[in-house]
């Protein structure tokens, strides 16, 4: 339940009586509704007020709710006068330059006299449109209803924008306050307002909501006891909040524990019999060593050896650190910029890759960003094929892929990196490990340039990996694509 569900469902029992106890000592709203008549009557008797037409009967169907057979159902006209503020016009306006009320200083925890402005009101305004404490305000339009009861004894006149209800005789103002922030959640005031992008609530409209009138004391009881729970209802949402907060991170943080406990050699076990990542890059390196003698790769310059402080965390001993070139059979960036032009780009044709068609840890096409086959030929060097990583140098960091058959013979986009690592590697493993919170900071961190991230081929050869037995580098990615799915429920 939200905390505005809550405060909803207290006004709701306020308002059906369900709240408080009923006393029968404390007369009825039968009772009182026949005081406040006599009020009436006296007031139009001494031409305080004018005598208004009778209103209708409240008739069944108007009824929201049941309440107490002790409360009676009554229409504001009945109990109380309403009238709007006064239209202000700066240039015909004369008289004295006074205090007024507009709907921004009514709100339903109070009057805001922050941002209280001045204008010049008539003899006869000034009495007409002065506010006396108890009356209850309610804007008429914008935020339909929203309500607060003027208590201070000290000048203040109201604009049009306000409606002032100054009820007769013995009323607790604040407990109709509560009535109208119920009709307001349930949505009473907005299917009485006219309008249909702009809601109003008109004076005719006003007066035909009906309201429940408990007696005086049950009244003063009921928002005596709302006003004890609202408090706990702050509390509420405070903690509500921070609990909104920490599941709409906790998907994020549980899954960026998981990846780093995955290349830390915490989420699966070691086992003996695989082998030890030191033997494996023996492999490795033999394997490059062929790829040079047969001229399909160039050999590169000796990167130096891993130092102490490089080493971002421990890991398995059956584990070595190694830089990921080392484990690249080679590593390239897209085309520079000025070997694509804008004209070169058709629809149907041969699709780029660009870190914005990396799509956690899917590659997706543009129809924005194809070639013909004749600029593919010419580009022909930065041919992706199945098996190869492809990764982002620019913006967000991480975003990384494997290039599988679908996408064998597209291109990498000036934007990226494509990889071709050690067939002794599983592509799998490095594009997760890519992905971790430590390689992405490292990347972060490490990377170039001012207004984004840019990645060079300096930074990316350099950066420690953590090196697992092939077999175990399997079971990490088998572990990851079973714990994964249930962190992106979790959302």
């Amino acid at each position: 339940m939200t905390p505005e569900q809550l405060k909803a469902s207290i006004l709701q029992y306020a308002i059906q009586g369900k709240l408080v106890e009923q006393r029968p000592e404390e007369g009825t709203g039968e009772e009182l509704y026949r005081q406040i008549q006599e009020e009436k009557q006296r007031l139009i008797k001494a031409g305080k007020i004018k005598k208004e037409k009778s209103l209708p009967k409240i008739a069944e169907d108007e009824i929201p709710f049941d309440i107490p057979e002790s409360w009676k159902w009554v229409r504001l006209p009945e109990i109380g006068t309403s009238s709007l503020g006064k239209a202000l016009n700066k240039g015909l306006d004369i008289g004295n330059e006074v205090p007024y009320l507009c709907s921004i200083n009514v709100y339903w925890d109070g009057i805001n006299l922050n941002q209280i402005k001045k204008a010049k009101f008539s003899a006869i305004d000034m009495e007409k449109y002065l506010l006396r404490r108890g009356d209850l305000l309610i804007c008429e339009g914008g935020d339909v209803g929203r309500s607060a009861v003027w208590d201070r004894d000290i000048e203040m006149y109201y604009q049009n924008a306000l409606h002032c209800v100054r009820f007769f005789g013995a009323i607790n103002p604040y407990y109709f306050k509560h009535c109208l922030e119920l009709y307001k959640y349930n949505r009473i005031l907005e299917s009485a307002s006219k309008g249909m992008t702009i809601k109003h609530l008109v004076q005719g409209a006003l007066y035909s909501i009906p309201f429940p009138l408990p007696p005086l004391a049950e009244q003063k009881r009921i928002v005596a006891k709302i006003e004890e729970l609202l408090p706990y209802v702050d509390r509420y949402a405070t903690a509500y909040e921070k609990l909104e907060q920490f599941n709409a991170k906790f998907p994020k943080d549980m899954k960026k524990s998981v990846l780093q406990y995955a290349i830390q050699g915490k989420l699966v076990e070691q086992r003996p019999e695989e082998g030890t990542g030191k033997e494996l890059y023996r492999q490795i390196q033999e394997e490059k060593k062929r790829l040079i003698n047969a001229g399909k790769i160039k050999k590169e310059k000796p990167l130096p050896e891993i130092a102490e402080d490089e080493i971002p965390f421990d890991i398995p001993e059956s584990w070595r650190w190694v830089r990921l070139s080392e484990l690249m059979n080679s590593m390239s960036t897209g085309p520079f910029g000025s070997m694509l032009h804008k004209s070169d780009y058709v629809s149907n044709g041969i699709p780029l890759v660009n870190p914005a068609n990396i799509v956690n840890g899917a590659i997706i096409a543009s129809e924005k960003m194809m070639v013909s086959g004749e600029t593919a030929k010419r580009l022909e060097p930065y041919t992706l094929r199945a098996g190869m990583i492809i990764l982002g140098r620019r913006g967000e960091m991480g975003r990384c892929a494997v290039v599988g058959k679908a996408e064998d013979g597209w291109l990498c986009g000036t934007g990226s990196f494509f990889m071709m690592p050690s067939s002794c590697i599983f592509v799998n493993y490095l594009s997760v490990f890519v992905t971790t919170p430590y390689a992405k900071g490292y990347l972060s961190g490490a990377s170039v340039g001012t207004t984004m991230s840019n990645l060079n081929h300096k930074i990316l050869n350099s950066m420690p990996v953590p090196l697992p037995p092939l077999a175990e580098q399997k079971r990490i990615v088998d572990k990851l694509e079973e714990i994964l799915p249930l962190c992106e429920r979790l959302k």
